[in-house]
């Protein structure tokens, strides 16, 4: 058995209390791999933006991911506290950000991304995904480093005491998902996005891979407010990735079967020729 370790959440400290805190430092790689990655995915031929188009992705998707990620928290796993208490949806700096509502807050910055652009919404979807999963990854490492959203008791020999818990050796469920929605999912879209592909069959995939990632690790995590719903194993990450699941097996079967180019080749302004 191991000891979760306890690590300051804060790496460098202004007071007691406030500081440049390892959770903020996950989203910060989580941006800069995403320009990075971007960048090299936009030089290649069948690219449908520019490689000075992926800083606005980014900027919209950081918008869409911080206010959809805190709304979904709210409105998915807080509600009863924020009709409570609505001031809670503004105060960013407690704990709480839904992936689900953060993907919402994406898609939305996309969709007008797509538009402004003139791109199909699916070409841009199929640019992004498989560069999201670094983003999620560090996300998780975040959650760790926090000591929060651990794992159900279990006996298994690499099971982990959190002493700020109980004494139980628990699975270590946020370094699962670091593997599973991160690690994984990355290698597998990055290079099965390497050659062109039919229209939405990236973005499927990522979808797919996403919900089933997800749905497996939480059978090994405390449901979240440690509430199962109506029966003993379905928790609500794994509703919310249900119609992921059927999303992404749809897009896929539609991609191939319509046999779409991948993504149509940029014009000189980045828009679709």
């Amino acid at each position: 058995m191991f000891t979760y370790p306890e690590i300051d959440p804060i790496l460098i400290h202004f007071s007691e209390t406030t500081g440049v805190r390892w959770y903020g430092l996950m989203y910060v790689i989580g941006f800069v791999a995403f320009l990075v990655l971007g960048k090299i995915r936009a030089r290649r031929p069948h690219s449908p933006v520019k490689p000075e188009q992926v800083d606005d992705i980014m900027f919209y998707g950081a918008i869409g991911v911080i206010a959809g990620g805190r709304i979904g928290e709210m409105f998915f796993y807080q509600f009863s506290e924020l009709m409570a208490d609505p001031m809670k949806l503004f105060r960013l700096w407690e704990p709480g950000m839904s992936f689900h509502g953060g993907l919402i807050g994406v898609l939305i910055a996309m969709l007008i991304l797509a538009r402004k652009w003139n791109l199909r919404f699916l070409q841009l979807g199929d640019f992004i995904a498989p560069m999201v999963p670094i983003g999620l990854g560090a996300g998780r490492m975040g959650n760790f480093i926090n000591g929060e959203l651990w794992g159900r008791p279990t006996d298994v020999p690499w099971g982990m005491i959190f002493p700020h818990v109980d004494d139980q050796a628990r699975h270590a469920s946020q370094l699962y998902e670091f593997i599973g929605e991160g690690v994984l999912l990355f290698l597998i879209l990055w290079f099965f996005s390497k050659k062109p592909r039919p229209l939405g069959a990236v973005s499927g995939l990522f979808l797919l891979g996403y919900g089933i990632a997800r749905s497996t690790v939480e059978f090994f995590r405390v449901p979240d407010n440690s509430d199962f719903l109506g029966i003993e194993w379905l928790t609500q990450g794994q509703l919310l990735s249900i119609p992921m699941i059927i999303a992404g097996i749809g897009l896929i079967v539609w991609a191939y079967k319509s046999n779409n180019a991948d993504i149509e080749p940029r014009t000189k302004k980045g828009a679709k020729a």
